[in-house]
């Protein structure tokens, strides 16, 4: 697991350099067919991310890679899951709330998670041992993986609830997370803590925010390697659908609903 670990950890690094000289320049934007945006960023990244990957003999479920039948995934019992840019249109907007993604995942289970911020250099990961996540923000993404190791500080959730603090937007939340907020408000103060990408899983997972409640569309590639860091901390991603932990390589790679909490 060590080493699947270092190559995720090196490969999300690089990526990360990789986004930067991108997100310097004044790209362009294209559309895709599901009408999500892709830059340069994404397509060199995930090149980047796969070959690091490619030598592991794991499978790759990737965004930005062509999408196998179910039939051909259904028996695998690890896959790697990538995003190499989530949060493209946190890129666009150049504020910096966007990462690169990578996890590993056994029978449906995440396992493994690296979570990159590149404009702020921070790392967050599972520990070999899926026992507990961990965070360093690097002065340079060239960093030895042992003083990554050594470096990094262990994350874990804020149990206290004097004010519950729910991960959304400030300004447009849509009518179901608007309702279970309400609820919320009923029996508690609230606090809406707003951030791009998977660091809403991070911001729970370090406990930033007691609740993350997602009644909206998301793929595997957004959520695999935050729940990932989630789970290794203790925390649950429920799907709303089946009040199960989220699974992953499904037939559907579209996930339900869910909900993060402390």
């Amino acid at each position: 697991m060590k080493n699947n670990l270092s190559i995720a950890i090196m490969a999300a690094l690089e990526a990360g350099i990789e986004i930067l000289k991108i997100y310097d320049t004044n790209f362009d934007v294209e559309i895709k067919g599901d009408n999500s945006p892709l830059t340069q960023a994404d397509k060199n990244a995930n090149d980047v991310i796969n070959r690091y990957l490619k030598p592991t003999s794991i499978p790759i479920i990737s965004e930005e890679n062509k999408q196998l039948d179910f039939e051909l995934r259904k028996d695998w019992k690890q896959c790697w899951i990538v995003d190499p840019v989530d949060g493209t249109k946190e890129f666009i907007k150049r504020n910096g709330e966007f990462t690169v993604n990578i996890a590993l995942v056994e029978d449906g289970v995440p396992v493994l998670g690296v979570i990159y911020v590149p404009v702020t250099k921070t790392l967050y990961f599972t520990t070999e041992d899926t026992k507990s996540s961990k965070k360093l923000v690097l002065d340079s993404e060239n960093i030895a993986i042992d003083e990554i190791f050594k470096k990094a500080t262990t994350i874990k959730p804020d149990l206290d609830l004097d004010i519950t603090k729910i991960v959304g937007s400030r300004s447009h939340l849509n009518e179901d997370t608007k309702n279970f907020i309400d609820n919320i408000k009923k029996d508690n103060k609230v606090e809406i803590v707003s951030k791009g990408s998977s660091l809403k899983f991070c911001l729970v997972a370090e406990g930033l925010a007691h609740i993350y409640p997602r009644f909206a569309p998301t793929m595997e590639w957004d959520t695999a390697a935050g729940d990932a860091i989630c789970r290794a901390v203790g925390l649950e991603v429920i799907d709303q659908a089946t009040a199960k932990p989220l699974a992953y390589n499904k037939r559907n790679l579209l996930n339900n609903y869910f909900l993060v909490r402390s």
